[in-house]
């Protein structure tokens, strides 16, 4: 049962198709890539009560093709035999073939007719089924861009709350390569190089951040001491 607003929907839906051309979905392969695998199975009687209407609407014309064929083969036959039954002064063969060809004429004429006013109907038919189909994609289609909108939303709201604890580790981590690098550089100069071992540093910061200590200061580091760290300058992206 339909809610009021999916009759709503409905409505504006077909509101909005009035006047519009609508091609043949069933035909139209870019269609089938917009249909999930529920409606698709919704859709399926009437994809196929349309596609079986196309089929007879493509069947009728080219027989109408080959009994127009046929009609003109019969009636260009008729004249000759005609003309030659009056020239024989009658001949019961000649008058059984006449009549057997103006009776395949009739029989043509008939089909041809029944044949015109099924490809009258044939088209309206076809509308009507395509603008159903046409309703359900747009309902169809409505649906997922509402759900897709939705999920993009939460998406980038974790994307932005991860940007910023990404930034806000980034930071931390430039924080405490810079204390490592300022302890490294005072150690270094109470101990040399033989800091590494004595400390077991399995971190060294001068192999990450290569810096040479400066050995006439209170540990505080250079300006390439600083850049070293990689820190992060204010508005950088992340």
């Amino acid at each position: 049962m339909k809610t009021k607003s999916g009759t709503l929907r409905q409505e504006a839906f077909t509101q909005a198709l009035q006047g519009k051309t609508i091609p043949i979905l069933t035909l139209d392969n870019k269609w089938y890539r917009l249909l999930d695998e529920g409606t698709r199975k919704a859709v399926k009687n009437m994809e196929n009560q349309l596609n079986d209407l196309l089929k007879r609407q493509g069947k009728l014309n080219t027989e109408m093709k080959e009994i127009h064929k046929l009609k003109k083969k019969l009636m260009n036959e008729i004249v000759p035999l005609v003309d030659e039954a009056d020239h024989m002064g009658g001949s019961k063969a000649l008058d059984k073939k006449i009549d057997q060809n103006k009776r395949l004429v009739e029989e043509c004429n008939a089909k041809m007719e029944s044949y015109k006013e099924e490809l009258k109907e044939l088209p309206r038919e076809i509308d009507r089924l395509n603008f159903q189909l046409m309703l359900i994609t747009m309902d169809c289609c409505y649906d997922s861009m509402k759900d897709n909108t939705e999920e993009i939303q939460q998406i980038e709201n974790w994307v932005k709350d991860i940007r910023i604890e990404l930034k806000k580790r980034l930071v931390r981590k430039q924080q405490m390569e810079q204390q490592n690098l300022e302890i490294y550089s005072y150690m270094h100069d109470v101990f040399g190089a033989d800091v590494v071992n004595v400390f077991d540093m399995t971190y060294n910061p001068e192999k990450k951040h290569p810096v040479k200590p400066e050995r006439k200061n209170t540990g505080k580091m250079g300006n390439r001491g600083r850049e070293g760290a990689g820190e992060i300058t204010e508005g950088e992206e992340i």
